[in-house]
């Protein structure tokens, strides 16, 4: 039967469905919400970019959002396969996506903060998992572990995120360092938890 859809456009949830668009990963072959994967264009120039806002024009070329995958896309040219043509790759295209992803925590953090959905200082952070206001807690993986076990024992079900340093959440806040920050349920939580 004919679905009308060509072998290399990605499928898509039908909108009436109430499911969220799906896309293939290039390296796994696995499809998967778009909220899972990492999304590629390829500039007038060739250069593949990693597009972690989802905001820039063009084709998509859709990845697993791990390190292995960027690995593995790079070591088997599937980003210049999926675009069928050559491409200029940072060799250390991996560290720019990990930095790049960082930034877009630390945004979304920061305007969170600024909507009054996110807090800093263990205090606040206690606060508000006792109140079930919390719906992610991140905690520095830098800070001390007894730390996040503390938060882990006010809050139990409550997802605790430790892929930040002390001083990457203190820049979402304005502060030096800060080692606990919890965020409340809406639209930013849901992105951060993605």
């Amino acid at each position: 039967m004919q679905t009308g859809l060509r072998h290399d456009e990605p499928r898509t949830a039908r909108p009436e469905s109430g499911h969220a668009a799906v896309r293939r990963c290039i390296a796994s072959g696995a499809v998967r919400p778009r909220e899972e994967l990492l999304r590629f264009v390829v500039d007038a120039d060739g250069r593949l970019i990693p597009d972690v806002y989802g905001r820039l024009p063009g084709r998509g070329i859709w990845l697993s959002a791990d390190r292995d995958s960027v690995k593995r896309a790079c070591a088997r040219k599937l980003f210049q396969k999926a675009a069928r043509r050559a491409l200029d790759i940072d060799p250390e295209l991996d560290d720019v996506i990990e930095r790049l992803l960082v930034a877009r925590c630390l945004d979304l953090l920061g305007l969170a903060r600024r909507a009054g959905q996110a807090v800093a200082g263990f205090e606040k952070v206690a606060g508000w998992s006792r109140d079930g206001l919390a719906v992610v807690v991140l905690a520095a993986r830098d800070g001390a572990d007894d730390g996040r076990g503390k938060v882990r024992r006010i809050a139990p079900g409550v997802p605790v995120i430790d892929c930040l340093a002390a001083d990457e959440l203190g820049r979402a806040f304005g502060r030096d360092r800060t080692v606990h920050v919890a965020v409340a349920a809406g639209a930013l939580a849901a992105t951060r938890q993605s």
